[in-house]
């Protein structure tokens, strides 16, 4: 990476190192833990009452997403899923709920506070069909063709290598898997110093890819069936955005059948 790229990927994990700190501090005050400040148009709030309330306060406290990316994935019982940039685990513990103790969630995270505070999540909400990774998005410490869904709330415009998520997501879905995220993307009239003039590269705002790029993006990685529906506007000509994309069906069972066998072993990334 450029010495830019570094200094970004350090000041986002500043961000949420902080604010997995609040959270899980605020988890020990007599009256539970303070949200995590953000905009109207992000946290906790984008959630139902009855899911928030289902879940131990500081996940809540904790999350800093655009959408609830649980809810336009369609996750089915039995289902295996990953979650990029898993923070305090709101999206994991959701998604565990909904594929039921025959599937399994792995959430991924680069922070080690956020990795912490979603463990003690997860030991709070009784959840054991969770795991979560210590990694980055570009790089997934999971085996090729293994996930049946890949979430993701408010994260991969946070990337300072978007094309390897891309890359990296369709690798490890099965064939016939998808995606269901949520993300900020910019309308394709602005300019990447206009989307910059509008928010920080850590707000979510200025590391958003366009309408066009997003979708350019998938499917040079090979995705097929790509959606973006914007949904609320967090600034001007920005939008949250649902994002859904299929890996193709091929004719390739032996890898699909290697990969689900790979998954028996720990992944090298696996946090306890």
């Amino acid at each position: 990476m450029t010495d830019q790229s570094t200094e970004l990927r350090e000041t986002v994990r500043q961000r949420y190192a902080a604010a997995a700190v609040k959270a899980g501090e605020g988890g020990a005050a007599c009256c539970g833990p303070e949200p995590i400040e953000v905009g109207e148009n992000f946290g906790a709030t984008l959630y139902a009452a009855g899911e928030r309330d289902a879940l131990p306060a500081e996940a809540a406290a904790a999350s800093l997403g655009c959408g609830n990316p649980t809810a336009v994935a369609e996750l089915r019982e039995g289902e295996r899923v990953l979650d990029l940039g898993s923070g305090g685990g709101i999206d994991v513990l959701l998604s565990a709920r909904r594929v039921g103790p025959a599937g399994k969630v792995y959430g991924l995270d680069m922070t080690e506070e956020m990795l912490a505070l979603a463990l003690a999540n997860a030991e709070k909400a009784s959840a054991s069909n969770v795991e979560f990774l210590k990694g980055t998005i570009e790089a997934i410490p999971l085996p090729a063709n293994t996930i049946d869904v890949v979430i993701s709330n408010c994260v991969i415009n946070l990337s300072v290598d978007k094309p390897a998520v891309f890359a990296e997501t369709f690798r490890v879905l099965k064939p016939g898997g998808r995606i269901g995220v949520s993300d900020v993307v910019a309308e394709d009239t602005l300019t990447t110093a206009e989307r910059a003039e509008r928010g920080s590269y850590v707000g979510c705002i200025a590391g958003a890819l366009s309408v066009a790029e997003y979708r350019a993006g998938l499917e040079t990685a090979g995705f097929t069936n790509v959606e973006i529906t914007p949904t609320h506007e967090v600034a001007d000509g920005m939008h949250s955005a649902i994002v859904r994309a299929v890996k193709p069906v091929t004719a390739d069972p032996t890898a699909q059948a290697a990969g689900r066998q790979a998954l028996d072993t720990p992944p090298s990334g696996a946090v306890t």
